[in-house]
């Protein structure tokens, strides 16, 4: 990542400038390398209720020193405020500024992560004061997301109905927000709905024995995508134009995978990946819909080529390849358990000035993993979709130097995120820890001053 600024401001004399001018100071984030601790320092739990006394079993099981009272002395590298039980926004109170006690004893790189009962959940529909509650906890979790420093972040966890912290869903969210995998993640939610799910047996081979396809897998976030979910155990099938065939080769022979040269367009797009996964692998159960365009143009200037060929791509060629998945005759392939996870966009949560196909079709997406959600619940599986904020990327290194400073800085992390941030959020939803989480959209995106 060539990003001079933040090289600048890493040096003695840069941290010195910076400050005294106001400027943003991003730090070295903190991402996920196997073998490593899980945190690096001890974390507070704080709340006294029964997501508390969870969170505390379950740190303790992952070799983390635990505290339930704050130490003056103590730096902790995370806190995690128990918020589960509150029915009124005045028990909110307590916990909150305890927490807030805490924020200068904060390590580099530390995770907030706060735990509440779901806002949307129909236990509280027709309950004004619980659901002001439980959705004060959104509003004081995005709020403190930006007033995190040092590379540190604050995300939140919302449990469905009936769902415990000590769920697999809901843990394997607690232990993917405090971990380095979720460093580009700040100022988000995991909804935990059900109690579907299972824990690894080893943390740093989650995907072990499973065999996951990747469209777009040739180069870029893709490339990282298939690395990252082979690290993490997978056989690999990468998909790709024909045109980029050496790419994908090259790719997937140095991770013992397989390739696919396919055109995600065609109309057989599906029945081909299933086959291959059939003769090849004998089984397909993770898809990760990456593959994606632009052809960005003002809509006063939009022709129908351009307009066509981004929702074919983007949008309309995942519907005909998850109809062919969810089929009756690719059971002998897919059974049960199928994991999906679909490239979004912060372009299309809060739109983009010339790129309205392109806004509309990540939207879309979006949607389409919504409304796709109950049927792969039926069959015990589940899709999810990831929005990615700015990345360095090839394509981001052409955008014009101040455009391209701005779309770094304008987060509350101020740094553009790597495609290894993608793929580690992506690698975290297709795997059984994250079986309680199904039909939302995760934004990758170091809180990007845009859209919600």
């Amino acid at each position: 990542m060539n990003d001079p600024y933040g090289t600048f401001v890493d040096s003695a004399v840069g941290k010195r400038l910076a400050k005294a001018l106001g400027l943003p100071m991003p730090v070295q984030l903190r991402r996920h390398t196997p073998g490593a601790p899980l945190l690096e320092g001890p974390a507070l739990v704080l709340g006294g209720t029964p997501a508390a006394e969870a969170a505390a079993r379950l740190l303790t099981g992952w070799g983390v020193e635990v505290q339930t009272s704050r130490a003056e002395s103590v730096k902790y590298a995370a806190v995690v405020a128990c918020f589960d039980g509150i029915d009124t926004p005045a028990a909110i109170g307590e916990t909150v500024l305890d927490l807030g006690g805490t924020l200068r004893q904060l390590a580099t790189n530390s995770r907030v992560v706060t735990v509440a009962e779901d806002p949307e959940a129909a236990s509280v529909a027709e309950d004004p004061a619980a659901r002001a509650a439980r959705q004060g906890i959104t509003g004081l979790t995005r709020s403190l997301a930006h007033e995190m420093r040092a590379g540190g972040t604050a995300n939140g966890i919302q449990l469905g109905d009936g769902v415990g912290l000590d769920a697999p869903g809901a843990a394997g969210a607690l232990r993917f927000l405090l971990s380095g995998r979720s460093a580009y993640v700040s100022g988000q939610f995991l909804p935990v709905t059900t109690t579907a799910g299972r824990l690894p047996e080893d943390p740093d081979r989650p995907l072990a024995g499973k065999v996951a396809v990747v469209t777009g897998a040739a180069r870029g976030i893709g490339a990282a995508i298939i690395r990252t979910l082979a690290r993490d155990g997978a056989t690999v099938v990468g998909v790709d134009v024909p045109a980029a065939g050496e790419s994908l080769t090259a790719v997937v022979n140095e991770l013992g995978g397989t390739a696919l040269p396919l055109d995600i367009t065609a109309e057989d797009a599906g029945a081909r990946i299933l086959e291959h996964c059939r003769s090849r692998h004998g089984r397909m159960d993770i898809v990760v819909h990456n593959a994606g365009i632009t052809r960005d143009k003002m809509l006063a200037n939009m022709d129908a080529a351009r307009w066509d060929s981004v929702l074919a791509v983007n949008t309309l060629s995942q519907l005909r390849m998850n109809e062919a998945f969810l089929a009756e005759d690719a059971k002998d392939v897919v059974g049960e358990g199928l994991r999906i996870v679909t490239l979004a966009s912060t372009s299309g949560i809060a739109g983009n000035r010339g790129q309205t196909n392109y806004a509309a079709s990540k939207s879309g997406v979006m949607g389409l993993a919504a409304a796709t959600a109950p049927l792969l619940a039926a069959r015990g599986g589940t899709i999810n979709a990831v929005a990615p904020g700015f990345i360095e990327t090839e394509m981001t290194a052409k955008i014009p130097l101040l455009t391209r400073e701005v779309g770094r800085r304008i987060n509350s992390l101020s740094q553009g995120g790597t495609p290894v941030d993608v793929a580690e959020a992506i690698a975290f939803l297709v795997s059984d820890a994250a079986g309680g989480t199904n039909g939302n959209t995760l934004r990758v995106c170091g809180q990007a001053m845009m859209g919600a």
